[in-house]
């Protein structure tokens, strides 16, 4: 992908001094200069670094260590000395060597080139191969060569707020790219661009005296302002066993807790390539390089559903692998909500997949051990709900400026050491989201993709969720939800009766709702990522599929009433139903109905049977 080579590279510039408290980001920071060293390196402790004197230090400044300037942010200050968290590793890092200050916080270039851009944690492109395993530059000028055409929508002499749009981006992905006035101005545009193609770092406007570029910095741990409104819209995700018993609604956040090998990884992967979201942010913490190569190759592969192209072409992958700095790992996921909001403010959904929390959990445990921070329950620091609950906090649904609506929704993976789901990080992530979708053990050994329990997993957003179903035309949704969890939870509860006597001990009405159980299993929840038909299911398919095995459970029962063996309902075939999944396209739930016509057809001839 050409926009590999495009620049979203940290922040290395430096501004005019600044005072130790946080003061709102401008619209373009000066052009980066090179800074005498003014502090040296005191202690190195792996990713910590203390240096003195930190008279002109302050607190989340972004440093520069030893001659390969390797970025760190400063995190405590105490008694002269501050306490810096090197974001690159530190191996020949030693006491002595010259620091410089950058006078502001940790940024992000947030610009046209990210749409389809593979990055590291800090954001920076990774265009090359050779530099992944070692210290790795930041490149503020990267990209700068390429120019982006730029269309303007404001009049000069015009008055604007905040978020207002100036003018349009084409060719920066499948999206529309707005130019919008940055937070903290308004006023007169005093200059507008013409028609003409632009460098990323090129002035668009001019609005109240503050300079607005196409190419912009933001604080990666400071949100964006904005009006929040209630989130009421669905994301639907394209897996059933989710759109169905656990839906998600645009803007709020979901928890996908599980243990080695139950699909964490393939069930977000399923969610990136199918949601019905504008933009995808897919971070992968702490992920495995060989799965973060095969997340990106099946990207740039698959055609986008919506726009025809290349799905990668609106995706944005930042790629933290195992083996890089692991304390990148903590920037990465504020990195990946930074972009999420730019792209918010323009009126656009965005979804936040980060894989996996829990190594970002980790890479705070270290941090927070070689500093000598007071260890909470498992050797996590005090804080860890405190950063979860932040995290988690940046997702919503905002109003822009223009009056529309634009979302930020965040998808976390949980990976518990020894799939147990009361360690701290997994029981903390349950208090801060909307959503938990429970990967189990048991159906992932059974080859039930996806593993979604549907006795451990809960969604608190049910009851607005089915309202957004009326009104879009399926007034029905609530009840064939509610049908299809008692389903399943009867047959639960009857699971242990049948491997202690055995299913022909049970009577009719509750053999038949074992059968039923089976039913939902196997030909609605079940769905494989690698069928060409079955790894997207839109929302008729799913509805269809739901109708067709509930009037099939239906029958089942009736014909336990009308005095029909059971044994005889349990030899029928219902292969087809099962099938359907399979032989439906996407959109298409035709064939759903004619399979449930089929099994129909065979469970009516068992009364033709009984009939004298």
């Amino acid at each position: 992908m050409d926009s590999l080579n495009a620049a979203a590279a940290v922040t290395t510039a430096t501004g005019p001094p600044r005072a130790h408290t946080p003061s709102p980001s401008p619209a373009h920071a000066p052009a980066p200069r090179r800074h005498a060293p003014c502090c040296r390196v005191r202690r190195v402790s792996g990713p910590l670094v203390e240096i003195e004197p930190a008279g002109a230090a302050a607190l989340s400044d972004l440093v520069f260590l030893g001659e390969e300037r390797l970025p760190g942010e400063i995190v405590a200050i105490a008694d002269g000395v501050a306490t810096v968290q090197a974001h690159e590793y530190t191996g020949g890092l030693a006491p002595g060597a010259a620091v410089e200050l950058s006078g502001h916080p940790l940024s992000a270039r947030l610009g046209p080139e990210l749409l389809g851009g593979v990055f590291d944690g800090l954001l920076r492109p990774l265009s090359g191969a050779a530099e992944w395993l070692g210290p790795r530059r930041a490149r503020a000028d990267a990209g700068s060569d390429r120019r982006w055409r730029f269309q303007p929508v404001a009049e000069r002499g015009a008055r604007v707020e905040a978020g207002a749009r100036l003018g349009v981006v084409t060719g920066a992905g499948p999206v529309e790219h707005w130019i919008l006035v940055p937070p903290g101005a308004a006023g007169i545009v005093e200059h507008i661009a013409s028609a003409s193609d632009l460098a990323a770092d090129a002035v668009a406007a001019v609005v109240g005296g503050t300079e607005v570029r196409l190419t912009r910095e933001w604080p990666i741990r400071r949100p964006r302002p904005g009006h929040r409104v209630d989130a009421d819209t669905v994301l639907h995700t394209g897996q059933r066993a989710l759109d169905l018993l656990f839906p998600l609604a645009k803007g709020t956040t979901a928890a996908v807790p599980g243990g080695f090998g139950t699909g964490k990884t393939v069930l977000l992967q399923q969610i990136a390539k199918w949601s019905d979201a504008d933009v995808i942010v897919y971070v992968g913490c702490g992920e495995r390089g060989n799965e973060m190569a095969d997340v990106v190759a099946e990207l740039s592969e698959l055609e986008d559903p919506r726009t025809g192209g290349r799905l990668a072409e609106r995706t944005v992958v930042i790629a933290n692998t195992s083996n890089m700095p692991m304390m990148a790992r903590e920037t990465s996921v504020y990195a990946g909500v930074c972009v999420a909001e730019y792209f918010r403010d323009m009126g656009h959904d965005a979804v936040v997949i980060a894989d996996s929390t829990s190594r970002w959990a980790e890479a705070l445990r270290e941090f927070a051990s070689r500093s000598g921070a007071l260890p909470a329950e498992e050797g996590y620091p005090a804080d860890l709900a405190s950063a979860l609950a932040a995290f988690y906090e940046r997702a919503g649904v905002f109003e822009t400026a223009d009056g529309g609506r634009g979302s930020v929704t965040i998808i976390g993976a949980v990976s518990p050491a020894g799939g147990d789901l009361a360690e701290p990080v997994t029981a903390h992530t349950e208090r801060f989201v909307r959503c938990r979708w429970t990967l189990d053990r048991d159906l992932a050994y059974a080859r039930h993709y996806p593993a979604v329990s549907w006795s451990g997993s809960f969604s608190r957003d049910l009851g607005t969720l089915a309202a957004a179903h009326a009104a879009g035309g399926d007034p029905d949704w609530a009840g064939r939800r509610a049908r299809v969890v008692g389903l399943l939870a009867r047959a639960d509860r009857l699971a242990d009766l049948v491997d202690l006597v055995g299913v022909a001990a049970l009577p009719a009405d509750e053999r038949m709702a074992v059968l039923g159980g089976r039913l939902v299993r196997e030909a609605l929840l079940q769905q494989s990522a690698l069928s060409e038909n079955d790894a997207a299911s839109s929302a008729a398919k799913t509805a269809a599929l739901a109708e067709a095995v509930l009037a099939v459970t239906d029958r089942c029962a009736e014909l336990a009433v009308a005095g029909v063996d059971p044994a005889r309902v349990e030899r029928v075939d219902f292969g087809p139903l099962v099938r359907a999944r399979d032989q439906a396209g996407p959109l298409d739930p035709a064939p759903v109905a004619e399979a449930r016509d089929t099994v129909l057809e065979s469970l009516a001839a068992l009364i033709e049977e009984e009939s004298p």
